[in-house]
């Protein structure tokens, strides 16, 4: 397995000119982990306020080391919108910078999304809502099912959620759509290491939570080229399998006969 990730780089997060606006406490937070993606900053943030217009809620955008303007067009973005940016001073890694966007996330429900677009912010409110059905210990995961990739991206998905599915038993049909909704406490209490991301459905099983499908739009992408791609996930899908495989192996979730009484909840 990946080493695990390093603590988020130190810095207040950032909000249009530089600093943190007053915002309202979100009811949501929508974490978008972006490298070199300054094309389709403007166009998501529009989605996703569309998407979530009347509630309460924050975009948290982690600039991974981008080389770009992708930071100039999220601070452009924050002048008319509620978003916040956190910046790597070196690119870690999309699981970094989702760890990073959740731990400095202020809702206690989580929704993730891709920087490229490919996503619809229109299905959040659907994902959200069945979230908030299942409870805190359910994750809700996006099931891309007409996606709209290159043949080798979606021949390589389909073989490695087969052999993940195989040997984890995380029964989710595509664990890497980046459309996930899920509680903030639940992800933190999950171990995070480097390519976490890819497994987050085994991840909550093994915690003893439970992962629910549900199917979402996906879309081609429009601007840019996609900075996480297929080689680095061949590169290190076969070795952090086996983490996930050993980290499953080497939990037993014990089982209270009964509740503990918690100091101050009275006699």
């Amino acid at each position: 397995m990946s080493a695990p990730l390093s603590p988020p780089v130190p810095g207040r997060p950032e909000g249009a000119g530089g600093g943190p606006p007053a915002l309202p406490v979100p009811a949501i937070s929508v974490v978008v982990p972006v490298r070199n993606e300054a094309p389709n900053i403007g166009p998501l943030v529009a989605e996703i306020g569309a998407a979530l217009a009347g509630v309460p809620h924050e975009v948290v955008y982690v600039d991974d080391g981008s080389t770009d303007g992708t930071a100039a067009a999220v601070r452009e973005a924050g002048a008319s919108a509620p978003v916040r940016l956190l910046r790597h001073a070196a690119s870690c890694g999309q699981s970094a910078a989702i760890v990073t966007g959740i731990r400095a996330a202020r809702a206690p429900w989580i929704a993730t999304l891709d920087g490229d677009g490919q996503n619809d912010p229109a299905d959040i409110p659907r994902l959200w809502a069945r979230a908030q059905a299942e409870g805190e210990a359910v994750m809700v995961a996006g099931w891309r099912t007409t996606r709209k990739d290159t043949t080798t991206k979606r021949w390589t998905s389909r073989v490695a959620n087969r052999v993940r599915a195989r040997l984890l038993g995380d029964a989710t049909p595509d664990t890497g759509c980046g459309l996930k909704v899920f509680s903030r406490s639940l992800f933190l209490s999950l171990p995070h290491f480097d390519h976490m991301h890819r497994f987050l459905p085994a991840l909550v099983i093994r915690g003893g939570g439970r992962v629910v499908s549900e199917p979402v739009g996906h879309r081609p992408r429009l601007r840019g080229m996609s900075n996480y791609g297929t080689l680095d996930r061949l590169a290190v899908g076969i070795v952090d399998l086996l983490g996930v495989m050993w980290l499953q192996r080497r939990w037993k979730r014990p089982r209270l006969l009964e509740d503990p009484a918690v100091p101050g909840d009275g006699p």
